[in-house]
């Protein structure tokens, strides 16, 4: 198992590395582009897809009339013809041509190699060990907002064999993809039992605060800095609960008013570590319990809190009726 993970995790750090070389090349296309006075990505938000791919191929055959370049647009891409024309007239120089097409096929190369890379994480993931049978107890219905399968996700059904792996479905999780899952699994492994609790796993992935002590006195009480790739997918995880309606969207806004944006990340990704850890060790389906339900905690906690301090004072809470009578009773 431990071997078999080491090599999942070896393959996955090369795909990693080679999606940041395809985003590279992309960014040399688009510089070799404005230098000709080409602005094509102002009107094709990715000059990779379908269309971008089309005009940069017929760039390079030696098409310069810019209408019939135009033509090749897709009819999804809501740029009119008359403002792809625009975007393309320039100066095709060739050496920013040949910048272009060097460019170009080292994109290619790369999301080739990035294809193969693929094939070795699927021969892999099927060496593992399954702890669940997606036929006999299927997978429950995605979360993710996205329909289609995202340009860097991998070329087979990955959700599937992180489900079987680790017996629970990972991504039911807000802001969990197969991308975090597939991370943690290759940082962390399978088996939670390596820590003894949700504590020391949080620990491990330096998401718990390290406080300095001095004369006696805490003065600093700080996350380790680290470079744990499991800490970093879930912060990334994290941070898109801005506008999440769920209880751990919940806790992002109201912590995030009150510590600013870095600590709350912090502070949700060692949430989002407690939840999955628990998750796959006991092997039970993610529950969500819902936005009120943080709120009518946290109102509760603060009332907890509050009555506590006026006890140690010598006071005692009443509390107020509608009609703004008080109850005498408690």
């Amino acid at each position: 198992m431990n071997r078999t993970l080491c090599e999942l995790r070896a393959l996955l750090r090369q795909r990693d590395n080679l999606i940041a070389l395809s985003a590279t090349h992309v960014q040399h296309m688009q510089k070799s582009l404005h230098q000709m006075n080409v602005i094509l990505d102002k009107v094709v938000s990715d000059i990779t897809g379908v269309t971008g791919m089309r005009i940069l191929d017929a760039i390079l055959a030696g098409e310069r009339d810019t209408s019939r370049l135009a033509q090749l647009k897709d009819h999804r891409i809501h740029a009119t013809e008359a403002q792809i024309i625009k975007a393309l007239e320039g100066d095709y120089r060739p050496e920013h041509l040949f910048t272009l097409r060097q460019a170009l096929e080292l994109y290619r190369y790369t999301r080739d190699h990035i294809f193969k890379c693929d094939i070795e994480v699927e021969n892999v993931l099927k060496k593992i060990q399954k702890k669940a049978d997606a036929q006999s107890h299927p997978l429950p219905a995605s979360t993710s907002s996205h329909k289609k399968p995202q340009r860097n996700e991998p070329s087979f059904d990955m959700r599937t064999y992180l489900y079987e792996i680790l017996g629970v479905d990972a991504t039911q999780i807000p802001g969990f993809q197969s991308s975090t899952v597939q991370v943690l699994l290759s940082e962390a492994g399978a088996d939670m039992s390596r820590w003894k609790t949700e504590k020391h796993f949080a620990s491990w992935l330096g998401l718990c605060p390290d406080p300095h002590i001095s004369g006696g006195k805490i003065v600093r009480n700080r996350t380790k800095p680290s470079q744990n790739r499991a800490a970093l997918a879930l912060r990334r995880a994290a941070m898109t609960l801005l506008r999440s309606p769920t209880w751990l969207g919940a806790f992002y806004r109201r912590s995030r008013a009150r510590l600013g944006a870095p600590k709350t990340i912090t502070a949700t990704a060692h949430k989002l570590a407690v939840v999955y850890y628990l998750m796959v060790k006991n092997g039970r389906p993610y529950k969500e319990l819902g936005e009120d339900y943080y709120s009518t905690h946290h109102k509760a906690r603060t009332l907890r809190r509050i009555k506590d301090q006026a006890g140690k004072l010598g006071y005692k809470l009443i509390p107020q009726k509608s009609d703004g009578s008080t109850d005498s009773s408690s």
